[in-house]
């Protein structure tokens, strides 16, 4: 174990280099940029029209915008945004700051990237968490049921539901939910994760404020995971019911109810639980930008979409190394689930 737990390791670094410099490489034939956006706003400020074309900025600047622009201030931008140094010394300074564990600072922020990724996790962290845990605690015991009812009318009818809830996107379902219940009856409220006033209230109305805000956010994520995690669990169990071990269980005069609970769920559970570390640590990173932007929740979702669209490189590249450093180990950890669950898996 101790020899595959290195091997992991020592293959995270070319796995985690190789992801960082794809998306470096796709980013600098990425037309506009930071530096483009500084000279529109230059021109428009001096009065200069002209063409607005973009190129990329990780070569030699040919905005056609920048006609008429003081060639001292774009050489300022460019120093400014670091775009004045080659892109492998750009790549190689880059790599030397993830090392440190130092993501970075926005250029259009003026901030540290782990700065806002911080302020901005609890939101997504909310509605990450709420999603896990409803989803696995409702959907397992579901599965169960229907695995132990499969063929009967509860089974087709959970079917039905669950799949329909499947096909219905997450923002469908929550711009439904606000015009119901946050605009014609009013029964929740339409943005944020807290009231204005939610300082000054007190623990127990905080936490009734809190629940009511994150109430139809989380309705529009959680309905969709329902269907994986219930047919998961449903195909899981039936698949071991019809083992033999559970034959010889039953011969053995052992009630029903022992037999699914003590030795069918124990190999059942496994390909879910090993899930477990993944859907947990994700559910922390978790940003949905439609549920985001409809609640108007400020989280990673969110953050991840505008700083994409403004060509903001330090937030976009810190939290792609942050995140995937993060999904390597939650894999890693999920492979040493298989051993902790079923020690019938051998590393070797």
């Amino acid at each position: 174990m101790f020899t595959y737990l290195l091997k992991r390791l020592a293959l995270m670094v070319p796995t985690l280099f190789g992801v960082i410099m794809l998306t470096f490489v796709v980013i600098q034939f990425v037309p506009g940029g930071p530096v483009e956006q500084y000279l529109a706003e230059a021109k428009s400020g001096n009065g200069v029209t002209g063409h607005s074309g973009q190129s990329a900025e990780g070569g030699r600047l040919t905005y056609r915008g920048a006609q008429g622009v003081d060639p001292k201030r774009i050489a300022q931008a460019r120093a400014l945004y670091g775009f004045d140094k080659p892109a492998p010394e750009r790549f190689w300074q880059m790599l030397k700051q993830f090392a440190r564990f130092d993501l970075g600072k926005s250029f259009f922020q003026n901030r540290d990237v782990s700065q806002l990724v911080w302020e901005k996790l609890p939101v997504s962290m909310s509605l990450g968490l709420w999603t896990f845990f409803i989803s696995y605690l409702v959907a397992v015991p579901l599965g169960v049921a229907k695995a132990v009812r499969a063929g009967s009318r509860f089974d087709w009818v959970t079917t039905l539901l669950v799949l329909a809830g499947y096909a219905i996107p997450g923002f469908v379902l929550g711009v439904a939910l606000l015009v119901i219940f946050g605009g014609q009856l009013q029964w929740f409220p339409l943005r944020g994760l807290t009231s204005s006033n939610w300082e000054q209230m007190g623990w127990g109305a905080r936490i009734v404020d809190y629940l009511w805000h994150i109430a139809m956010p989380v309705t529009s994520m959680v309905l969709g995971s329902f269907a994986v995690t219930t047919m998961l669990t449903k195909n899981a169990f039936l698949e071991e019911i019809r083992k033999q071990y559970v034959l010889t269980a039953r011969a053995k005069g052992l009630t029903e109810q022992r037999v699914l609970w003590k030795h069918v769920m124990r190999n059942a559970l496994i390909p879910i639980i090993t899930g477990f570390p993944s859907a947990f640590v994700g559910a922390f990173f978790t940003g949905s930008l439609l549920i985001e932007t409809l609640f108007s929740l400020d989280g990673l979702g969110l953050l991840s979409y505008e700083s994409v669209i403004r060509r903001d490189y330090p937030v976009v590249m810190g939290t792609l190394f942050l995140f995937t450093l993060i999904g390597l180990f939650t894999k890693l950890l999920s492979d040493f689930c298989y051993v902790w669950v079923d020690p019938r898996v051998k590393f070797d």
